[in-house]
């Protein structure tokens, strides 16, 4: 078993030294940080506890001037080790830190009451100030010990603690998709660029390959090699600190805020809405704030919802899902101003008078884990894909108001909606024109605005309609052909006596019937129309080879024209549609015959 726990207090309370103490490894790697006695950058350690559990250690600066390189170290760990010096106490940078677990929602980890050896009066009312200050956190019932890295005292204790803590802490999925957040980047020199992050969850081996959500670049990379604690692997499980050799990237073109994922199982997005989850309420956000969110810092513009809700404009796309946990500042402030959490990846747009009331009642009601009967509802469709990769479960049993269709997830009651649209649609078509071969498939699914073509299947299906070469047509049966069908009929009867006696142009003139009716007829399958308008019955082709079947085989066009009691004009594209079906062949230039 693996596991990251991040370091997070008050600047020079002995957050590097406990590092140091615990594993032997000194996390400040910096000269300046050694000159300084002050950790400015992220340092990284690692050892084995008592059970067997292997521990990387993120260590962030305390000072506030790195607030941005504390919440990049802790952000994607799980764990966090809280620090308080029992000779200073509670501290102003221990309020950051402890509204920035509080924003982020960690609820996994222990408090450390250092440099014991410093404090004249014990720990007690350390201990019981810096519990009055995480009340109402995740942290608010964490195990606490006190410690001198100095002395030794307590150390022991401290690795039971800790390792009970990564015990009980929730096992990750070593199946998920992966979002590797780059807190590092450096070229080795024969290896190339190599990047280290957190890996929360899913699994990495060499020859992966790898989506780039990067601020300068993007594209699909791999996985050239593998290492964790400084020793070379070929597979990576989570909880676990990676350093991941990339081929396809050079160092200079990522870098911290970048993001390695699982190609084509994320969803990238600019615009979000979110919910407040701690400090002041949106109503009094400024204009714009810095959004924290892994190890990426961006800038976001904000439109509150009201006091809990807001939608926020990045300056880039992010690889989000639903439910993540967002940390807010201001672009003036070194201070945490709170936390949020994304609701949705695709909101609708705000337009319209009233429509960001509107939209504050929605995100209200909304889950924070996702419904996806509730999005499919909004969209009345969405691919499962779309909503897996936004991090939506999808039942396995879905509800009664989803139906499947392939890759899409339809909602029941605007399937009816849009049916019941159609079939008005179609019917009008056919009032406006008798003769009309159908409503074209294009204008149908732009009238009902669907979210894509592909959905005018189930839709014609449940509207009990049907499409013949791209056409939606009420039945695909004969039926009236208007002011056309008493002349239809007329020929029908006429043909119906003299089978192979087709009616000539001016008797076509006579009874009205133009190229449009005729095509028409010929789409209802009451009439067959031969090249040279050559108008027969459907049934004429049977007709025909029931009296060429009783000549001599094989038989010359003048036989088969005698046979029929037809003409020339008739006879010969008869018998080349009777070729076309497969049902007569033609031996040689001059003859014909039925194939058996």
């Amino acid at each position: 078993m693996r596991q990251v726990v991040a370091t997070a207090g008050h600047v020079d309370h002995g957050k590097s030294t406990l590092i140091r103490a615990l594993t032997g490894t000194d996390p400040d790697r910096l000269r300046e940080e050694k000159q300084r006695g002050l950790t400015i950058e992220l340092g990284f350690a690692g050892m084995t506890l008592p059970s067997g559990t292997e521990v990387s250690f993120v260590d962030v600066p305390g000072h506030e001037r790195f607030l941005g390189t504390m919440l990049a170290g802790l952000g994607p760990a799980p764990i966090v080790c809280f620090v308080i010096a029992a000779d200073e106490g509670w501290s102003a940078q221990s309020g950051d830190h402890r509204d920035a677990l509080e924003a982020l929602g960690i609820d996994q980890g222990l408090i450390v009451i250092t440099r014991t050896d410093l404090a004249l009066g014990g720990t007690d009312t350390t201990l019981d100030r810096a519990r009055a200050e995480l009340a109402g956190t995740g942290l608010a019932d964490a195990p606490a010990v006190a410690v001198s890295a100095v002395t030794g005292d307590g150390m022991d204790q401290l690795r039971d603690r800790l390792d009970e803590v990564v015990r009980s802490a929730p096992a990750p999925s070593a199946t998920q998709r992966v979002r590797l957040w780059v807190d590092r980047s450096f070229p080795i020199s024969g290896a190339g660029t190599v990047v280290t992050g957190t890996l929360p969850a899913g699994t990495l081996a060499q020859g992966d390959r790898l989506e780039l959500a990067g601020a300068r670049r993007g594209g699909v990379l791999t996985v050239r090699g593998l290492q964790h604690l400084g020793g070379q692997t070929d597979r990576l499980v989570p909880v676990t600190r990676a350093a991941v050799n990339l081929r396809g990237v050079a160092a200079e073109d990522i870098g911290r805020g970048d993001a390695l994922l699982t190609p084509g199982t994320w969803t990238r997005t600019a615009v979000l809405d979110v919910r407040r989850m701690s400090g002041d309420g949106f109503e009094s956000a400024p204009a714009q704030l810095m959004v924290h969110l892994g190890t990426a810092t961006v800038a976001a513009r904000v439109r509150p919802l009201g006091a809990d809700h807001a939608r926020f404009t990045l300056d880039r796309p992010l690889p989000l899902t639903v439910g993540d946990r967002l940390v807010l500042r201001a672009t003036s402030s070194r201070a945490v101003r709170g936390g949020a959490l994304v609701l949705d990846l695709d909101p609708p747009r705000l337009d319209r008078r009233g429509d960001g009331l509107r939209r504050a009642r929605t995100l209200t009601a909304m889950s924070a884990r996702g419904d996806a009967a509730a999005e499919v509802e909004r969209r009345g469709a969405m691919r499962e894909d779309t909503l897996v990769r936004a991090g939506i479960a999808v039942p396995a049993q879905l509800p009664e108001t989803l139906v499947r269709h392939g890759p899409w997830l339809v909602d029941a009651p605007a399937l009816r909606s849009w049916s019941a649209r159609l079939r008005e649609l179609v019917a009008a078509d056919r009032d406006a024109d008798a003769l009309s071969p159908g409503l074209p498939r294009k204008a149908a699914a732009d009238a009902l605005e669907l979210p894509d073509p592909d959905l005018l299947a189930p839709v014609l299906e449940a509207a009990g309609l049907h499409q013949v070469t791209g056409r939606i047509r009420a039945t695909a049966d004969a039926g009236s052909l208007g002011p056309a069908e008493p002349a239809v009929r007329r020929l029908e009867q006429r043909l119906g006596a003299h089978p192979f006696v087709a009616p000539e142009a001016d008797e076509l003139v006579v009874l009205g019937l133009g190229p449009r009716e005729l095509a028409a007829a010929a789409r209802q399958r009451r009439l067959l129309r031969l090249p040279g308008e050559v108008i027969l019955l459907p049934t004429a082709p049977a007709l025909a080879m029931r009296e060429l079947a009783a000549l001599p085989q094989p038989f010359t066009t003048s036989q088969a024209r005698q046979a029929l009691g037809t003409t020339r004009r008739i006879a010969i594209p008869l018998l080349e549609h009777l070729d076309a079906r497969g049902w007569t062949r033609r031996p040689d230039p001059g003859h014909r015959e039925i194939v058996r």
